[in-house]
């Protein structure tokens, strides 16, 4: 069931969404802001450091599908404040994680954090869909999407300045270690206050009542899908799964590894503080490429545009890899903006013909996020073993199979779309940001 759109509740949920994908965006971000920070203060490879987007993409495939199960019982508010409430928690830890200064524990704080994003997402992104008509889903995704792009922005900014900067003023002290450690305990317990005071207003505030926005319809349908053994048999739905899995992989690992990148003599020679200010235009690229990328598909398709931005991807990171220097650090903040409608685009695609199998297919989406934790394991390895500028072949072949999926691997078969029209399912509808 679906509220009217004139509802003047819908309104006031929107906006109160709106805050959460904006929370979420600058938390995640600042990610790549804490990789150079506490891998100079525990001195530790670039493998090591990548273990921090490790524990926090791992929450997703953990989390999603008990955090699923958990908010179909309690509804999507209640959803909303047990991940605000976690996540907050996790943000809390890391004041005693930096008086400790224990890297381990640290890890812990994140996964904690991740697993409380990743009910946000569970729970925030159906929601988002459902407030309103199925037609205009799509517009009300882009929104809430920008406002996730802007918190992704300003993250590395705010980090940049309020953690690698106090760092360094503080390098020279005489208890050096304490000082940086230091430095991330005022930011983030300001965010365990913000997230606790969003947790406390959506208990106050009275938002609409939803119920699954796809359900069977007829028996045909249920038989017909039942043939087909289930979600796990819609092939363009387990490429869009893989899709997923390398796109935020690419993402992630790209965001992770920037700032050190930005760093060595031979590209840019930047101090941390500064690197951090210039990945945020990475961050804000993809806000406005998700603009232009949104009135663009009024006119392209989207699986047409999706394989042209993963392609024009592949070809920055290979100049990247070719030139070096500037022009490197800046093909590859490039990507950014060509990141930008990936993410939708692919989970849009890959839930089309669903049907009554629109919620299974989404949380086999989301689990696929976990990307994210092993790409940029696999980026740092390489980047130990070989040298930070040749690790970004990893986030390349990532593209490499985007395209595919945007030329081919998007297409559904026949039966499906037959047991879609049979459901009468919207086609499309469903997407979901990170």
């Amino acid at each position: 069931m679906y509220p009217s759109a004139t509802n003047p509740k819908f309104g006031k949920a929107l906006a109160v969404l709106t805050s959460l994908f904006f929370m979420w965006g600058l938390i995640t971000s600042l990610n790549d802001i804490l990789i150079p920070h506490l891998k100079a203060l525990f001195s530790l490879s670039y493998l090591q450091a990548a273990l921090i987007q490790f524990c926090f993409f791992t929450a997703y495939f953990v989390v999603s599908f008990p955090a699923g199960a958990l908010i179909r019982k309690i509804g999507y508010k209640r959803g909303i404040i047990v991940g605000l409430v976690t996540a907050g928690v996790g943000c809390a830890l890391f004041y005693p994680a930096a008086g400790a200064q224990s890297y381990a524990f640290f890890l812990g704080a994140l996964f904690i954090l991740a697993s409380g994003i990743a009910f946000l997402q569970v729970a925030a992104n159906p929601y988002v869909l459902a407030l309103g008509k199925p037609e205009t889903a799509s517009s009300r995704l882009n929104l809430t999407q920008a406002f996730n792009s802007l918190g992704a922005t300003l993250g590395p900014l705010l980090g940049a300045t309020v953690i690698l900067g106090i760092a360094g003023s503080q390098a020279n002290s005489a208890s050096n270690a304490a000082a940086q450690a230091s430095a991330v305990q005022t930011p983030y317990l300001v965010l365990t206050g913000i997230l606790l005071a969003l947790a406390a207003a959506i208990w106050l505030i009275r938002l609409p009542v939803i119920e699954e926005a796809v359900k069977p319809v007829s028996k045909a349908a249920s038989k017909s899908s039942a043939k087909k053994g289930g979600v796990w048999a819609y092939r363009h739905l387990i490429l869009g799964a893989i899709g997923i899995f390398a796109y935020v992989g690419a993402e992630v690992g790209i965001g992770s590894f920037l700032v050190s990148l930005m760093g060595q003599p031979q590209i840019a020679g930047l101090t941390p503080e500064a690197a951090g200010r210039y990945l945020s235009i990475y961050w804000g690229a993809a806000m406005v490429g998700r603009f232009i990328g949104s009135a663009l598909m009024t006119k392209i398709k989207p699986a047409r545009l999706l394989a042209f931005n993963a392609l024009m991807n592949v070809v920055l990171i290979a100049l990247a890899m070719a030139c070096s220097g500037h022009i490197a650090m800046w093909a590859l903040i490039a990507v950014g903006f060509f990141n930008s409608i990936m993410f939708p685009t692919i989970f849009s695609l890959a839930l089309e013909g669903l049907g009554e199998h629109t919620s299974e297919g989404s949380g086999i989406l989301s689990m696929a996020i976990v990307g994210g934790a092993l790409v940029p394991v696999l980026q740092a390895f390489l980047a130990d073993h070989m040298n930070i500028l040749a690790s970004f072949a990893i986030p390349l072949v990532c593209y490499l199979y985007i395209v595919h999926f945007g030329v081919r691997g998007h297409r559904v078969d026949a039966d499906a779309a037959a047991a879609a029209a049979k459901a009468g399912s919207p086609v499309g509808a469903a997407a979901a940001t990170r």
